[in-house]
């Protein structure tokens, strides 16, 4: 448990000192601006990845200079086994087509199966209207 802790400790200061990359993706990814609860820096199975939709089971990357593709191809497998769906941009690509970047995140989470059922909505269609 104290990786995880340790993990946790760490991608708290990741969010915290966020790359150019990750602070303008994160500006179009907050809020759930693409109808979707996205979170940021979060731990899945000793991996901290940028960016997480938990509904969709979605993980997003940027993949900076220095990243190493053969380390990445090995946690994309080992997520994919947790079930989760990695895709990946460059800072070059989230820097330079951030248009093209959300549209190719918009089609990934609209293709993905929701993780969990819907609760049943109410007969009213609010839960409060149920109230009265």
């Amino acid at each position: 448990m104290g990786q995880i802790e340790s993990l946790g400790d760490r991608a708290r200061k990741m969010r915290n000192n966020p790359t150019e990359p990750e602070k303008r993706l994160w500006r179009s990814l907050s809020n759930s601006q693409l109808g979707y609860k996205i979170r940021r820096q979060s731990v899945i199975g000793g991996f901290i990845v940028d960016f997480l939709c938990p509904a969709k089971a979605l993980v997003i990357e940027i993949d900076g200079d220095t990243h190493d593709a053969e380390a990445d191809t090995l946690r994309d497998a080992h997520l994919e086994k947790l079930g989760y769906r990695t895709i990946r941009f460059t800072n070059s690509d989230v820097m330079s087509n951030i248009g093209g970047v959300l549209g190719l995140i918009a089609e990934t989470l609209a293709a993905l199966p929701d993780r969990w059922p819907h609760p049943n909505p109410s007969p009213k269609g609010e839960g409060l209207a149920d109230l009265e």
